[in-house]
């Protein structure tokens, strides 16, 4: 999952959250908007930590080159 998808996790939990009056007889809705928000910041985080190993510079080995006269 990309941080698009992640993005979209958090949007649609704050959408059940907050902006929804529903009622469901099983199911808490503002609870399942709080576990969606939750698991979009938890990709977010671990999709910025993948990456910033990804993007690690590592320094070309150093040629010295002599001359053999």
């Amino acid at each position: 999952m990309g941080i698009g998808g992640c993005i979209a996790l958090i949007a649609v939990g704050a959408i059940l959250t907050f902006a929804t009056d529903w009622e469901a007889e099983s199911v808490n809705l503002d609870l399942v908007g709080v576990i969606l928000m939750a698991v979009g910041l938890i990709g977010i985080a671990t999709f910025t930590s993948i990456a910033k190993r990804r993007r690690a510079v590592v320094a070309p080995p150093t040629v010295i080159e002599r001359d053999h006269r």
